[in-house]
């Protein structure tokens, strides 16, 4: 299964199935379970978990345009969380059978969410509030990044001791709050990847990815509005004042592609826990594709006016999901100030080096 071959499939599955109707029955607490199913048999929640554990075993950059897939075509499912927790699973040397295919969801320990560990690896139990879970309401399983480091499996599907309490995000999409009351773990293990966030480093990657798909579709609309919209007798895309807006969002856009890339390329993969890069060039990531995603969006909704606004146009699910996006598994800000520590904690000798060779 090479890049391009999973590039084209997948746009050709989300072109053909992914429609208005589907994106406002998500909103509405669904899960659209047929759309689900091609979307395992395809194979892509194991695209980047390793053979040993029934997956694919791709790097990020076999991912990176699937990611962006469900980012240009707003593809109303959890594909993206179960893709990185797959992939963290099987790391860990955890057996997915007893929950694939789906759909999984991540938790990072200390972002807002509190949960007490208590007993031993075979009988560990968690107990706390995790805020923000994306589909927690439609998951069987959660990878949770713990605060000692370990990595733990939890089962979320018919067990007593979670209580989902449904929220939504800026998108209308599932964002849920789980209450645990010690709930037993299916396994546990020591982080096999030398990140201090796993779950946010790797889920920050996969945002911005999506992020870069859903600029695309907002500047894609925006151009063809700016094209179609006529007034004082010419379409204002020939406007000087609307043709410098569009050449600045599409310069984010290309800024934010590059760097979604760049960060893909630096993931670690199936075959190889190597990463020393990979916190530099997420942080990147996420904080172009944060910015773009802020003044991408203002940009898209001035050049549509009025009509952009509305619930019947097709441009608020894509500056939707960015607004949300920008947010999750960290915000510009936080990973701005992450680089910021960097550079201080490098000093003067040391930035330029580190800033070269994208290390922390």
């Amino acid at each position: 299964m090479n890049d391009s071959m999973i590039e084209d499939s997948a746009a050709r599955l989300f072109a053909e199935q992914v429609d208005k109707g589907q994106r406002l029955r998500a909103e509405a607490g669904e899960l659209d379970a047929v759309l689900w199913q091609q979307v395992s048999d395809s194979g892509y929640p194991l695209l980047l978990a390793t053979e040993a554990a029934g997956g694919f075993g791709q790097g990020w950059t076999a991912a990176y345009p699937l990611l962006r897939g469900i980012g240009y075509w707003q593809v109303p499912l959890p594909l993206a969380e179960t893709l990185v927790a797959a992939q963290l699973a099987s790391l860990a040397g955890f057996d997915l059978q007893d929950v694939m295919p789906g759909p999984l969801t991540l938790i990072e320990q200390g972002q807002g969410n509190q949960l007490q560990a208590e007993g031993q690896a075979g009988a560990l139990t968690l107990s706390g509030v995790a805020h923000s879970v994306p589909w927690a309401r439609h998951a069987e399983a959660a990878l949770v990044s713990l605060a000692d480091g370990r990595l733990a499996l939890l089962g979320l599907r018919h067990n007593p001791s979670v209580t989902v309490v449904p929220h939504v995000n800026h998108a209308g999409l599932p964002s849920d709050t789980l209450q645990l009351q010690q709930t037993r773990v299916m396994a546990v293990a020591d982080n096999p990847l030398p990140l201090r966030q796993p779950v946010w480093t790797l889920g920050a990657i996969a945002r911005s990815a999506m992020l870069v798909g859903a600029l695309e579709s907002a500047l894609e609309q925006a151009v063809r509005y700016a094209g179609e919209r006529v007034q004082f007798g010419k379409p204002i895309g020939k406007y000087q004042a609307i043709q410098q807006n569009l050449a600045l969002m599409a310069g984010d856009v290309a800024a934010a592609r590059v760097a979604a890339m760049v960060a893909a390329a630096d993931a670690p993969d199936a075959t190889s826990s190597a990463c020393s890069a990979t916190p530099f060039s997420a942080a990147v990531a996420k904080v172009r594709a944060g910015e773009a995603a802020t003044r991408g969006t203002s940009i898209a909704h001035q050049v549509h006016g009025a009509i952009g606004f509305t619930h019947e146009h097709a441009l608020h699910f894509a500056t939707r999901r960015l607004w949300a996006w920008r947010e999750e598994f960290g915000g510009d800000a936080h990973w701005a100030a992450e680089l910021g520590r960097a550079a201080i904690q490098a000093r003067a000798a040391g930035f330029w080096l580190g800033l070269t060779r994208k290390q922390f």
